[in-house]
């Protein structure tokens, strides 16, 4: 595992989908559903789709169920409230989005959040040079399947959690 790199598995920036923080949570639903990243002939569709500021430095990640959160409406989210729903041990019911869906508006009007609203900071990098078993280190002790790498401080691409097992695999079987 020592003479692959990161740099080596890694998916290029440019063929990784990216968008800016202040577009909507439906820009990047569009960009999520026509997104595919190709490695070693094999197509994927990427879990997150990056974030970046006004100066492309990496903000953070938006995953799929970041965005499908960002769509309901605050009433239904268990997390809102924490302290008065712990202290009196309320429940959310889903049930009452067919009560509340005309007052709340729809999931359409709610994709017009922006996207920094309902995205992940960047916690994990690796670099260009790490080598694989790094990379194996930093996705199973952090519990991520996504690690940006940086070359100079600069963001270069990724690596994810599927490239790094296929490498593992051609080494193995």
């Amino acid at each position: 595992m020592e003479n692959l790199t990161a740099g080596d598995i890694m998916v290029p920036l440019d063929l990784y989908p990216h968008i800016p923080y202040w577009f909507t949570v439906r820009q990047a639903i569009a960009e999520m559903e026509t997104a595919e990243v190709e490695t070693d002939g094999r197509r994927s569709i990427p879990r997150v789709v990056l974030v970046f500021d006004e100066t492309y430095r990496l903000m953070g990640f938006v995953r799929r169920r970041d965005i499908l959160r960002g769509l309901l409406p605050s009433y239904l989210l268990e997390d809102a409230d924490e302290g008065i729903r712990s202290t009196y041990d309320i429940h959310v019911d889903p049930n009452l989005s067919d009560v509340f869906a005309a007052e709340e508006g729809d999931i359409a009007e709610q994709a017009n959040r922006p996207v920094s609203e309902v995205m992940n900071p960047i916690v994990h990098t690796i670099q260009v040079t790490d080598t694989l078993l790094h990379a194996v280190r930093e996705i199973v002790v952090n519990n991520v399947y996504m690690l940006p790498v940086l070359r100079d401080g600069k963001i270069v691409g990724v690596v994810r959690s599927i490239d790094v097992l296929h490498a593992v695999a051609k080494m193995v079987l």
